[in-house]
């Protein structure tokens, strides 16, 4: 665990406090730790390339088979 000492304005300090008390958490430490990681996962998540998207509905909507053995019907031995 990093320690650190930082300066923040007084608008982000209500916000660390609102997000304190929504989510039930103990500190600020934990305030930020929750705004930062939730988000990470926006900036950090890679977009899919639309026509990828397109691609997989498509797929989606074709037929599926069932396969009793698959090493059998993949040739796998």
């Amino acid at each position: 665990m990093v320690n650190a000492m930082i300066k923040i304005s007084d608008e982000a300090n209500q916000v660390l406090n609102i997000v304190k008390a929504k989510h039930n958490l103990n500190d600020k430490s934990e305030a930020i730790e929750y705004v930062t990681l939730s988000y990470g996962e926006d900036i950090l998540e890679p977009n899919l390339r639309p026509e990828f998207v397109e691609k997989m509905k498509k797929r989606q909507k074709e037929p599926t088979m069932k396969i009793n053995d698959f090493r059998k019907h993949f040739g796998l031995n």
